[in-house]
C-alpha cells in the first residue's frame, strides 16, 4: 500500500477500519482535524460517537459477516444477495 492510498476494511463483526490519508468531513463539510492513519467507523448503529467505533457492536453481539461475494453483488446490483434454494428448505 502506498502513503497517499486509502483502504476500507471490514472487520468481522466490527466496524469498517479506513487506513490512510482521509480527510473526514462533518455533515456541514467542514474538515475534522485528525492524526489518525487509522479510523474506525461504526457499522453496529450503537456507538455514542457515530460516526465513529466505540465498541458498542461488542455488547450488542453485532453479527455481520460481509462476505466478499455478498459486498461485490450489493455493489453490482444494489440490492442484497437473493438467499440460496437451500436455505429456503430449512
Amino acid at each position: 500500500m502506498s502513503a497517499d492510498e486509502v483502504t476500507v476494511t471490514v472487520c468481522p463483526d466490527g466496524p469498517l477500519l479506513l487506513r490512510g490519508p482521509a480527510r473526514l468531513l462533518g455533515v456541514d463539510g467542514s474538515e475534522v482535524d485528525h492524526d489518525r492513519s487509522v479510523i474506525a467507523l461504526c457499522r453496529c448503529g450503537r456507538s455514542r460517537l457515530k460516526p465513529l467505533c466505540d465498541g458498542s457492536h461488542r455488547l450488542a453481539r453485532f453479527k455481520d459477516a460481509a462476505t466478499p461475494e455478498q459486498m461485490a453483488h450489493v455493489l453490482a446490483h444494489a440490492t442484497p444477495l437473493p438467499a440460496d434454494e437451500s436455505d429456503d428448505a430449512a
